[in-house]
């Protein structure tokens, strides 16, 4: 059985607060202890705040500095993968529940910041506890909002099926839940938005929970590298990046389209459009060329480049690292 709470009488958070302290206090009042295996999840606005990162500021002054880049741009909203690796609305930087004036960042490191809570709990009552601390953020393919994990310490955060078989027995070839992310959704449920309860506690899924003194991977594991993301920009940016790219052999942009496509896929794409091309080893060539542009444009989104272009034609590479 799944059981999932949130220890209510956790006042305003402020620099310096000890959040172990915080936290043990909340759970005497309630008369609900930690269990060894349980899961502790604690939202990334309190850890923020207890961590000092607290800026007189607004979220405009503050995001380039906590941009890595801009994925997309709708209106006013900014949607950039941050200086963590989370694609998130302004860097994920927060101007609510906060004085007029001011904005929080996120935790420097949340993976660290969880490791710390995780060992202060151990430390204090000997219990061995999963840490997450969580974050709001949107999805791509969904609207609304839900909560995220992007700090952890002590826990599996994904939990992987590959190689099993279902009741069909058919093979599971990726199926990887990810645990971490279900628990922050189910943390939040209890927690509310404007309820005052920053932690959640989930009993029941003790399988997840490491030994004392392994952290295990993180929430880091959780982000995709650059150019795994298939979303790595809006589709109006990634039009835009193709083309200034399509020049510029060292364009970072480059990267985040991802690993070279197979030729297959390549000579799909180039018949779809209109070429006629044809595989010469490793490389493809195209006769004859009147476009060469358009070509590379196409090459950039697909992580080849052009090697020759003339009379003969033109022949495309795929792109090393």
């Amino acid at each position: 059985m799944l059981r999932v709470w949130a220890p209510v009488g956790v006042g305003e958070i402020r620099v310096g607060d000890d959040l172990v302290d915080v936290l043990l206090t909340a759970l005497d009042e309630t008369g609900l202890p930690l269990h060894d295996g349980d899961i502790v999840l604690v939202t990334s606005k309190v850890v923020s705040k207890a961590e000092g990162r607290s800026r007189e500021s607004t979220r405009d002054e503050a995001l380039p500095g906590e941009t890595a880049r801009v994925v997309a741009t709708r209106g006013a909203t900014r949607i950039v993968r941050n200086r963590l690796g989370l694609t998130m609305a302004a860097a994920g930087i927060d101007a609510s529940n906060v004085e007029a004036g001011r904005i929080l960042l996120l935790p420097v490191d949340p993976d660290a910041s969880a490791a710390r809570l995780r060992a202060g709990v151990l430390e204090r009552t000997g219990t061995n506890v999963g840490v997450i601390v969580t974050d709001t953020a949107g999805r791509a393919w969904r609207e609304g909002q839900t909560d995220i994990a992007i700090g952890a310490a002590g826990l599996t955060v994904l939990e992987s099926f590959a190689g099993q078989v279902d009741g069909y027995g058919n093979p599971l070839v990726v199926t990887v839940p990810a645990v971490a992310d279900e628990l922050a959704g189910a943390a939040e449920l209890a927690q509310g938005k404007l309820r005052a309860r920053p932690f959640a506690v989930v009993s029941g899924r003790e399988d997840l929970v490491l030994p004392a003194g392994e952290d295990g991977p993180g929430a880091t594991a959780l982000i995709r590298p650059e150019g795994a993301d298939l979303f790595g920009y809006g589709a109006r940016e990634a039009v835009l990046q193709a083309i200034a790219a399509m020049y510029d052999e060292h364009s970072e942009a480059r990267v985040v389209f991802g690993a070279p496509a197979s030729i297959e896929e390549l000579l799909a794409a180039l018949a779809e459009v209109g070429y006629e091309a044809q595989a010469v080893g490793e490389d493809v060539v195209v006769r004859p060329e009147t476009d060469v542009a358009r070509l590379l444009i196409l090459a950039v989104a697909f992580g080849w480049h052009l090697t020759r272009s003339d009379d003969a034609g033109a022949r495309l590479s795929p792109r090393t690292p």
